[in-house]
């Protein structure tokens, strides 16, 4: 187990059934990338979202940090700034200019909040994927998801990988 999956593990309690992570582990290391992300929803006339309730848009600046408890041991990095754009961009592709009331189906509140957790599972499934491929871009540490929808307001969404 390596240092980072250790503090990780050590991070975690039961709830529920369920292993939730109760803290984010002491990772000093982070890189993080910055994109942008367009989309159109509603919230489906609910009166608790008011004039949201309806069709609108909105263009999120979306922050994807990654943080370890050590540093590479070759090159140094969290994780290879390339490889974590190429990542972030991939995930966005799948949202940016589209209605996410077509994509999540009909009544599902795509809140900031939710939109966060989704697009950090995105992130983690493709770390996932890209290493069983090459052992090499393993990245082992936590990503904490961040959408602003304006310089007062923003959502985040943070957990292991």
């Amino acid at each position: 187990m390596t240092s980072s999956s250790h503090h990780i593990n050590n991070a975690l309690k039961v709830r529920g059934g369920d292993e939730t992570p109760s803290f984010r582990p002491y990772l000093p290391h982070t890189l993080a990338i910055r994109d942008s992300l367009m989309i159109a929803h509603s919230f489906h006339s609910h009166p608790s979202f008011g004039p949201a309730g309806g069709m609108h848009g909105a263009t999120y600046t979306v922050d994807v940090e990654f943080a370890s408890s050590t540093l590479h041991k070759e090159c140094n990095w969290v994780i290879d700034i390339g490889l974590a754009s190429e990542l972030v961009a991939d995930v966005l592709k799948e949202y940016n200019y589209k209605n996410l009331d077509e994509i999540f189906g009909d009544g599902v509140m795509t809140t900031t909040e939710f939109m966060c957790r989704v697009i950090h599972e995105g992130v983690a499934k493709k770390l996932k994927e890209r290493g069983e491929m090459n052992a090499d871009e393993l990245f082992d540490g936590w990503i904490k998801v961040t959408l602003w929808e304006s310089h007062k307001a923003w959502g985040s969404y943070e957990g292991p990988v």
